[in-house]
């Protein structure tokens, strides 16, 4: 459980080696100060050419600038006594020292360069920085050596972890077939091994749950299918009440199961795989037929699947229908977009309060306003925004101008 953490402190190491190694190349590429290179002869050029003794005082002055101007650095002129002769710039102090070297005395400074002439006068020299200081230049090859070296691994592990995050992604939006490879043997690979087990884990309960729901819907079916056979042979004089109350009961049961496998089977999927293109008016007068609804609107055609876009209207009809009170339903298709379609239904009821609105598309919900004679379990609106939403599109419910409710749903094309 340590690979990974090795890996990074192996990777500083590294660095540190990288920097090291650097810094070493650095200074030897630096060349060797031209004041060590030609020590033994320079206090002699510079008190035969640059600033002999016998020159005056003005013309001593003018030697120095012209000197400090070339160099780029200030430059002192003192005697041997140490007094000030010329000076450009700050005048430089006297140096740290004497030290006796090849029989000459001489000075060791470490910010200037000291030169003793023949005649014993100190010409001093301080460089002006032209560049960055030493401390910039070293942090910046640090950088650079961080950088270098940290980079590979970092690449490495947040690769595969971004490969692991569209896995789970993929997860989330449905696909309980996904699965990671396994790459490396640390840390992230440890989680990508816990990602596939959880991964099979999920499967295998949502699909023991869809075998238990289809089995359970197959048993309460076969014997609902029985009991209606034998109401449907009783003598129509025998309790009638009773039998039509059986009836209704089958019918009930019947709805709640084709509902609840409907919804299912609606959670396992982003959008319909069988398609084609609907008239969504047409669709929505035929099931008007059915519950007296008022139909207006334009002609629009979707690309959808049919069977549900059907499923959609119905519930959204008998919705409006039950808490329209015996009030006329209004529904109104009409094209928006590219390809797109706008439904809605509206009723002239009770309507729902504000803090009820999206509570209502949660299944098996039943809100305050509902019927006390109403049968139904509150799967309806829930089918309808699984609906939609697997359509490319929303459901929401809205006030009616004038009273009552109004359910708006924007579909798009789906290609």
């Amino acid at each position: 459980m340590r690979r990974l953490y090795l890996q990074i402190y192996a990777s500083f190491v590294g660095i540190l080696l990288i920097f090291v190694v650097m810094l070493a190349i650095g200074f030897q590429m630096l060349p060797e100060s031209a004041w060590e290179q030609r020590r033994d002869n320079l206090g002699e050029l510079v008190s035969e050419f640059v600033v002999p003794p016998q020159l005056s005082a003005e013309d001593t002055q003018l030697a120095i600038e012209r000197v400090a101007e070339a160099l780029v650095a200030q430059v002192t002129l003192r005697g041997a006594d140490g007094g000030l002769i010329a000076n450009a710039g700050e005048p430089i102090d006297m140096p740290r020292g004497p030290r006796i070297r090849d029989g000459r005395n001489e000075y060791e400074d470490d910010s200037s360069a000291v030169l003793v002439l023949p005649d014993g006068r100190l010409f001093l020299v301080d460089p002006q920085e032209r560049g960055p200081p030493a401390l910039l230049i070293t942090l910046l090859l640090l950088a650079i050596a961080i950088a270098l070296g940290s980079l590979p691994i970092a690449r490495r592990i947040t690769r595969r972890l971004e490969r692991l995050q569209s896995r789970v992604d993929a997860l989330g939006a449905g696909q309980l077939s996904t699965r990671v490879d396994i790459e490396g043997k640390d840390e992230v690979a440890e989680l990508a091994r816990s990602f596939n087990r959880s991964a099979d884990r999920i499967e295998r309960l949502v699909e023991a749950q869809r075998h238990v729901l289809a089995g359970v819907s197959h048993e309460i079916r076969t014997p609902l299918a029985r009991m209606r056979v034998a109401l449907e042979l009783l003598e129509s004089g025998d309790r009638p009440e009773l039998r039509e109350r059986l009836m209704q009961d089958i019918a009930d049961l019947d709805d709640l199961i084709g509902e609840l496998l409907l919804a299912s089977r609606l959670d396992t999927i982003d959008q319909f795989e069988h398609t084609e293109e609907v008239d969504l008016l047409a669709l929505l007068a035929e099931e008007a037929a059915r519950t007296g609804a008022d139909v207006s609107g334009a002609p629009v055609t979707i690309h959808g699947d049919p069977r549900m876009l059907r499923r959609l209207i119905r519930n959204l009809l008998e919705n409006a229908q039950k808490y329209a009170g015996g009030s006329l339903v209004e529904a109104v298709a009409a094209p928006i977009g590219e390809g797109g379609a706008r439904l809605s239904v509206s009723d002239r009821g009770p309507g729902v309060p504000e803090d009820e609105r999206e509570r209502i598309f949660e299944p098996f919900y039943r809100s305050r306003q509902t019927p006390e004679h109403d049968r139904s379990v509150g799967l309806g609106l829930a089918l309808v925004r699984r609906i939609a939403v697997r359509q490319g599109g929303s459901v929401a419910c809205v006030d009616r101008p004038g009273g009552g409710t109004t359910f708006e749903v924007r579909l798009a094309a789906i290609d």
